[in-house]
């Protein structure tokens, strides 16, 4: 029945899924769950091809009220508010912080870090050139350099002893 099906519900769902709003897979999926669902509890429908098809529009009908109903957030639930003053400085203090400990790295790391922090938005291939290593070895290089920055970082804003033990 599977194999039977399978191109009548690829077509309905492919001619059904621009009005609704959803991607054929989707319905093509949510169809196939409601057709397991239905052999588990009435067994094959009797005529299978209108089964589908009434399906598929159902399916379609019911991703487009979820469609309407359900509106996405325009940003971040956090971002709706502006920073203050205190989260500009804050946010200015690890800047400064993090480019001041970029030198202080070894090897290639400083060099590679400053092109990735770079305001011109290099691309890998730029930063290769740039460098003189091959562009398959930046990722691997990256996440070493980048491990180093964090233990560095880590050890530096780690919390001191308690003070004022008892």
């Amino acid at each position: 029945m599977v194999a039977t099906l399978r191109p009548l519900l690829a077509a309905e769902a492919s001619a059904e899924a621009p009005g609704s709003g959803s991607d054929p897979g989707d319905l093509e999926q949510a169809v196939w769950v409601r057709l397991l669902e239905r052999l588990e509890a009435e067994g094959p429908p009797a005529d299978p091809q209108r089964w589908l098809r009434r399906a598929v529009r159902s399916e379609a009908r019911r991703s487009r009220r979820t469609a309407r109903r359900e509106l996405p957030y325009p940003a971040e639930p956090g971002d709706f508010a502006r920073p203050g003053p205190e989260q500009i400085a804050l946010t200015a203090a690890r800047r400064r912080a993090l480019h001041a400990a970029v030198p202080r790295l070894p090897g290639r790391c400083p060099r590679l870090l400053a092109a990735l922090l770079s305001p011109q938005d290099l691309t890998y291939r730029e930063i290769a050139g740039e460098l003189g290593i091959s562009q398959g070895s930046l990722g691997p290089e990256r996440s070493r350099c980048l491990g180093c920055l964090r233990r560095m970082l880590a050890a530096e804003v780690a919390p001191g002893e308690p003070r004022g033990k008892e």
